[in-house]
């Protein structure tokens, strides 16, 4: 716990870092520009594409006809935006963790490395393509989860648990193996992985949670779909904001337990070495 909260504030006072800022700024303009493009070819088509799909299913129909008897046919208008919007936000998060993850936290370690361990030695035990590897097989584990964890959604204690736990655990295993990527080998980065597998998916966790946070942008009134374009790019910016922050709490926290190990390792032959030559 010593060591969770220690990595949380250093990450918390590095977010104010100016190369911090600076480097939040590059996944949120490619992101923005993505999504501005997209906005402008297929924001209508994909909503129209939806109410056609909605107006065929004679059981939504029905339950639009009692929308409109309870008073709340307005609703009907903001339905298929609703359900795009939906369908955006979770690829929308997964960008934004593959861009931050590719582009922001080998630059954070670094910087991290750099001011606190700058004598460890990097063993590059991850390269770049076993990076992108392991982030896209972890990202299409964690998409088919979601996928099959939907029916739980609908259970009121459930839907506030299983998302956060399911980004946890995907921000988790991609952060640490881009964090370790340079510096560890690939021993002591399963060492790490494993010895340490509780605490780092904690962090992971609690940064899912702060990462649900844009998504209440949507839940103030129905007529922030309006703004739908803008508000996803306000959400993409605080995406980016939450996981540089998980990037640097991983990277200070792994970094350490990367320390330690080493540091424990080059001590054993010391202790052992004088037992070992004690004459029978």
């Amino acid at each position: 716990m010593k060591e969770l909260l220690d990595a949380f504030w250093r990450a918390a006072a590095y977010c104010l870092h100016p190369r911090v800022i600076l480097l939040s700024l590059l996944p949120l303009l490619i992101a923005a520009g993505g999504i501005f493009v997209l906005g402008y070819f297929f924001w209508e088509p994909a909503v129209d594409a939806v109410r056609n799909t909605l107006e065929s299913w004679a059981l939504i129909e029905s339950f639009f006809r009692w929308l409109e008897a309870i008073g709340a046919a307005s609703f009907r208008s903001v339905f298929a935006p609703l359900i795009v919007v939906a369908l955006t936000v979770p690829v929308v998060l997964v960008v934004s963790l593959l861009l931050v993850a590719t582009m922001m936290t080998p630059a954070l370690t670094r910087l991290v490395a750099a001011r606190r361990f700058p004598h460890l030695e990097q063993k590059h035990g991850g390269g770049w393509w076993a990076s992108v590897a392991w982030s896209i097989a972890c990202t299409l584990a964690a998409l088919l989860a979601l996928l099959l964890s939907i029916p739980l959604w609908f259970v009121p204690p459930l839907v506030i648990v299983v998302p956060p736990l399911i980004w946890g655990w995907l921000t988790y295993r991609v952060m640490t193996f881009d964090v370790l990527g340079d510096h560890a080998s690939t021993e002591e980065r399963r060492q790490i992985l494993r010895e340490h597998r509780w605490p780092l998916f904690g962090i992971g966790i609690v940064t899912g949670y702060i990462g649900a946070a844009p998504s209440l942008l949507w839940a103030f009134s129905a007529t922030a779909l309006i703004l739908a374009p803008l508000l996803i790019v306000v959400a993409v910016w605080m995406y980016t904001l939450v996981f540089a922050f998980s990037g640097l709490w991983f990277a200070h926290y792994a970094l350490a337990a990367l320390h330690r190990l080493r540091q424990s390792t080059a001590a054993a032959p010391l202790v052992s070495d004088p037992v070992v030559d004690l004459p029978l």
